[in-house]
């Protein structure tokens, strides 16, 4: 929840686990590497993408 941000923020934890583990996205491997795929038809892929970027933005603690 922490890095989610506006309305997002405010979910309660079962509206929580509905809208981000039930996300259409395929798992694709190329190139010794996995990459998480979202449909762009979801309504909450715009707010998984950016709560994904946010953790990744944060700086490395070890």
């Amino acid at each position: 929840m922490l890095a989610l941000t506006g309305r997002a923020r405010l979910w309660e934890p079962r509206c929580l686990r509905l809208r981000l583990f039930s996300a259409a996205a395929q798992l694709v491997t190329t190139a010794r590497r996995r990459h998480l795929k979202f449909a762009t038809h979801w309504p909450w892929t715009n707010v998984i993408t950016h709560a994904i970027e946010r953790i990744q933005a944060l700086p490395n603690p070890g």
